[in-house]
């Protein structure tokens, strides 16, 4: 039906750039990465982002001061990647069908390839492929280019009983492409950024429809020639998939002005074991019994691919400004989100991060010079001088605003006004625009970090409002308890930030990490003390998971937030869509 429109735009297919290649052993591209100069200094070498080139001075010696540590620059903890590659099982009979459904250069079997097609990006998978193994990875990978070849492979699979794994951009943090150890069937990791087009615009309606494996940051760029936008940024956006977000019932940074995947989402097209899941035609809403296509809203590979999916659309915004505020305390800032989230059309993004997070963003400051010193100065000694802000308490809150010139300034209007009565500072929207566009680089950090025996990773939980401080609190309390209890290292870094906010509660960030030389297992102490993080955060109200998914990572908590009838009901959903469990990545004990 939608072909036969003539007001519909075809895109061209989109052509990635010959430099953006991604690593295999870090996070993000090849070309970007953070290093110490001879200086001593922090600097992100490169070119990509604001900070590149730039040297960061007060980074080390704030790592230093803040871990209690004594990080010496030539003491580098070397990775060992590629570690050991397991070799390949063997399926003659499944791997010679293969050679009739894909051509040479959509299949492979090389080593390296089946590595990073085994794991996501949490930090014990990361320690893993430098400094340990991994136990079990796909056998092959391939890389389809229609959804014709994707039935056929699936088909192929139930016949010789081989399982298969979707993969996207590879950025979860929950395990979820990590093989199960006992898996004795040929894996088949299905690589799906070949299926990378926007298929049709439809600018009457606001729609769009995009495979399944476009990237986000070549999604938001193309929509945009076309004056549009989809609205939906995670942090992973430059790497991360479509199909991947709704196979997590992802999150946005600007969820507050487009929604969350779930609300910018109207279709889906999924390839399961049992055929094609499609539907006729998009309507703006129906009622016409269980909608099987919700089903699949956070499914994380366990009852088929993502093909494509129509999306709804938004007019780029005439006007976007970024801003920020500086609060004396957390909870002053805590009270600021509270009210705007309850009583006004919260801006597109509204971020609140706790003090010691504060001070990191100031440590990864680029030096000032000439004026820029005496400008800096000054606004030090307004701040805490003049205002009497503590320089240990204070915190930050950025703001992006979108819409059109008279929807901004309204929200600016409203948002500073509730800022001052919760004595909120206006600090400026240049720092508003830094604090945002730190999300993209700031992600180098952890695998840098790892260089020199630090371990860190981030969780994240939401909770109703009343339950937000609480849970700040008390899961830092019990980090730091944990921690001194293990007699570890220094001390650990553990923050929190207020990143989404809903008329009921909000989403909230956390980050741990902590020096690890002379620790034994590190990784895997790490992980103990992220699931008692976990259950802190439970215990005192907060949810399983805001945007990351469960995956195998958090699949273990399942029966502490479900009954055994829900449990059950999900199993059963499974063993119908998918009978010989052809999706084989065993997330959410699935």
């Amino acid at each position: 039906m939608k072909a036969e429109n003539p007001n519909l735009i075809y895109p061209k297919p989109f052509q990635e750039s010959a430099k953006d290649v991604e690593s295999f052993d870090v996070w993000g591209f090849r070309d970007t990465q953070f290093s110490i100069n001879e200086r001593g200094h922090a600097v992100i070498l490169g070119n990509r982002y604001e900070l590149s080139g730039q040297e960061l001075t007060r980074l080390v010696p704030w790592i230093r001061e803040t871990l209690d540590i004594k990080l010496d620059p030539q003491d580098v903890f070397a990775s060992n990647y590629p570690t050991l590659i397991p070799a390949p099982f063997a399926n003659k009979a499944f791997t010679d069908e293969l050679n009739t459904i894909f051509k040479n250069d959509q299949i492979t079997f090389d080593g390296e390839i089946r590595l990073r097609h085994g794991h996501g990006h949490t930090q014990e998978e990361m320690f893993a492929i430098k400094y340990g193994r991994l136990g079990r990875i796909p056998d092959a990978v391939v890389f389809p280019d229609s959804e014709e070849q994707i039935a056929k492979l699936i088909e192929a699979a139930k016949k010789h009983d081989v399982s298969l794994i979707p993969y996207g951009g590879g950025t979860n943090v929950t395990d979820a492409l990590r093989c199960q150890e006992n898996e004795s069937r040929f894996i088949v990791s299905v690589d799906m950024r070949r299926m990378n087009r926007i298929l049709w615009i439809d600018k009457e309606n606001m729609m769009a429809c995009i495979q399944a494996g476009a990237v986000g940051r070549n999604i938001m760029s193309q929509l945009a020639e076309y004056g549009v936008t989809m609205g939906h940024e995670p942090d992973s956006v430059e790497f991360s998939t479509l199909g991947g977000w709704i196979a997590t019932n992802a999150s946005g940074m600007k969820k507050n002005k487009y929604g969350n995947i779930e609300d910018i989402v109207l279709d889906v097209n999924v390839a399961t074991s049992e055929g094609l899941l499609t539907r006729v035609s998009v309507a703006p809403r129906e009622a016409v019994g269980s909608d099987l296509r919700r089903l699949m809203f956070g499914s994380e590979g366990t009852l088929g691919i993502f093909t494509s999916a129509v999306v709804k659309l938004f007019p780029l915004p005439e006007a976007q400004e970024y801003g920020s505020v500086l609060f004396p305390t957390f909870e002053d800032g805590f009270n600021f989100m509270y009210e705007i989230g309850r009583t006004i059309q919260p801006p597109a993004s509204v971020r609140l991060v706790d003090n010691l997070q504060f001070q990191f963003g100031l440590a990864l400051k680029p030096a000032s010079q000439g004026l820029k010193v005496l400008k800096s100065n000054i606004e030090k000694f307004f701040v805490t001088k003049l205002k009497g802000f503590e320089p240990e308490k204070m915190v930050a809150c950025t703001l992006v605003f979108e819409g059109t010139k008279e929807e901004v300034a309204r929200q600016q209007a409203d948002v500073y006004a509730i800022a001052k009565k919760h004595k909120g500072m206006k600090a400026g929207g240049e720092n508003g625009r830094r604090g945002y566009q730190l999300t993209y680089s700031i992600a180098y950090i952890r695998d840098f970090l790892m260089n020199y025996y630090i371990i860190a990773e981030s969780f994240e939980t939401s909770a109703a409002w009343s339950d937000v401080l609480k849970i700040c609190e008390n899961t830092k309390k019990r980090l730091y308890e944990e921690y001194e209890k293990r007699g570890l290292p220094g001390n650990p870094f553990v923050t929190s930030r207020v990143t989404q906010v809903y008329k009921t509660g909000a989403a909230i960030y956390f980050y741990f990490g902590f020096y690890f030389k002379g620790v034994e297992n590190p990784s895997h102490v790490y992980l103990e003390l992220e699931n008692i993080a976990r259950e802190e955060i439970m215990k005192n109200g907060g949810s399983l998971s805001h945007h990351h998914g469960i995956g195998k990572l958090r699949s273990h908590f399942l029966p502490e937030i479900m009954s055994e009838t829900a449990l059950r009901l999900k199993q059963n959903i499974k063993e119908s869509l998918d009978p010989k469990n052809i999706f084989g990545a065993g997330n959410q004990n699935l």
